[in-house]
């Protein structure tokens, strides 16, 4: 698509994506004030979009419209939470800082109790089942997989799982004298952990430092389309 099919908003899109690229690449040269202009951008546009997102998807449907419009018993249960956020605005306040306290303590509990379901039945179990299903035998043979492959599979990932929780127990350690057979299991299986973790964190940071590579691939690629177009409706001109 050239520049002549495309509308103006557009092309102001396009031109504001080429400024604002140029900006963030100028951070190659140094911190300057054009730089942090564009984070500063970019950070306020997003904790405005996250405020309308809230507004519109959170507290008007969830809050507003159940006060105005809903029964008297969902009105009733609606003014919870409407308590409970006007107990934490006390907060702002080192005065009145502690009748926001009970608000917070209501939220770090759902939200750990959330953090800890979500990690159980979305981490956990299904890691657990996953692992335990690469020893079934007959489900193996069913799928037509390699027998002693997908067995060499699953000792690894047994292996790696127990010795990466073997490496965060955070039992009472005893001295060097008092270590019982335990302990000293643990403590070996704690160091073939750590070769886990390490692999993994190795893993982890390529594949990020893959994905900001990809981004800056992109990056670069579209400054040289858009001066390309540039220079094709200069030379047609």
């Amino acid at each position: 698509m050239t520049f002549a099919e495309l509308g103006l908003a557009d092309l102001i899109g396009i031109a504001l994506g080429f400024i604002f690229t140029l900006l963030v690449f100028s951070y190659i040269l140094g911190d300057n004030p054009l730089f942090r202009f564009t984070v500063y951008l970019f950070i306020g546009i997003s904790s405005g979009f996250i405020a309308i997102i809230t507004i519109y998807n959170v507290l008007l449907p969830r809050l507003v419209i159940p006060l105005i419009y809903a029964n008297p018993s969902e009105r009733l249960l609606g003014l919870i939470p409407l308590a409970l956020s006007g107990l934490l605005l006390l907060k702002v306040s080192p005065r009145l800082a502690r009748w926001g306290s009970p608000a917070m303590a209501y939220l770090v509990g759902v939200g750990a109790a959330t953090a800890i379901g979500g990690g159980m039945l979305g981490t956990l179990f299904p890691q657990v089942g996953a692992s335990i299903n690469l020893f079934d035998i007959s489900a193996i043979q069913e799928s037509g997989a390699n027998l002693i492959g997908q067995l060499v599979n699953g000792i690894v990932i047994l292996v790696g799982t127990v010795t990466t929780l073997a490496f965060f127990h955070f039992g009472a350690r005893k001295s060097a004298d008092q270590a019982g057979l335990a302990q000293s299991w643990i403590d070996n299986m704690s160091q073939l952990g750590r070769i886990f973790i390490a692999v993994t964190l190795g893993v982890l940071f390529a594949g990020v430092y893959s994905a900001a590579l990809i981004a800056m691939v992109e990056r670069l690629n579209f400054l040289v389309d858009f001066v390309r177009s540039l220079l094709t409706v200069f030379i047609s001109m």
